[in-house]
């Protein structure tokens, strides 16, 4: 196939527009962000999980303290009503009776009460311990925030970035000659399509060209449209070949 040098370097351009919108594409489907978010959403559900296990745990230390506090409350009541009894009676062995069972109930009060003591000091620790995770999701989901802003902005970014490009290569595509395009193009669909020839280095596969090659180059015109040997892509020679 024959082509002008200059029609061979417009297909650089389009070489390098289309490695700028794959670079694009490949940013816009898989931003950089996007492994550290996934992997902020698996740590947020293990958190959310332990987050579940220390509420319960503290709802279990809340109701065990409301028991104790309705025992104790029990007491009271039992504990006045008995006082007032043993103040109303004239009976010695009612009398003895009721201050044995004040006795008993002061004993069941101290011991609620230090009960009570220590599921306070418990629960006090689950409040704490709650406070701490829930602290740990609200830094995991504004990182995970951040982090997703940023992400649709490289998108953005890389959405425009894609059409600026392509915008590009449509002008330069249609000065290219039909046959020269199409050759490059199919060439390009399975990886390599046109590549400089510089200091005897194909771009492309950077692969050094043998004195047997580059003596094909060297008698081949300058119209002639010639590959690398080793990658098959368009070679555009210029002045830096090393010819």
């Amino acid at each position: 196939m024959k082509a002008s040098s200059a029609d061979q370097l417009r297909l650089l351009e389009v070489a390098e527009l289309d490695a700028r919108i794959r670079r694009a594409e490949n940013a816009r489907s898989n931003p950089p962000q996007a492994s550290r978010v996934k992997d902020l959403l698996a740590q947020r559900q293990a958190l959310s999980q332990e987050l579940t296990a220390r509420l319960g745990a503290r709802d279990d230390l809340r109701m065990e303290l409301s028991r104790i506090e309705s025992d104790v409350a029990i007491v009271d009541a039992r504990t006045a009503r008995d006082a007032e009894r043993l103040a109303a009676s004239s009976n010695p062995k009612e009398a003895q009776g009721l201050e044995s069972e004040l006795a008993s109930l002061a004993r069941r009060k101290s011991d609620l009460e230090d009960a009570e003591l220590e599921v306070m000091e418990r629960l006090e620790q689950a409040d704490a311990s709650v406070a701490e995770q829930e602290a740990l999701i609200a830094q995991t989901n504004a990182e995970g925030a951040e982090l997703s802003a940023e992400a649709k902005r490289v998108v953005a970014e890389a959405e425009a970035s894609a059409e600026a490009a392509a915008r590009d290569r449509r002008a330069i595509a249609a000065g290219i000659p039909g046959e020269l395009l199409a050759l490059y193009e199919n060439l390009a669909a399975r990886g390599a399509g046109a590549a400089a020839l510089r200091a005897r280095t194909c771009e492309w596969c950077h692969m050094v060209l043998s004195g047997t090659d580059l003596a094909v180059l060297r008698r081949a015109d300058e119209d002639d449209v010639v590959t690398c040997p080793e990658c098959g892509s368009i070679l555009v020679r210029t002045g830096e070949s090393g010819l």
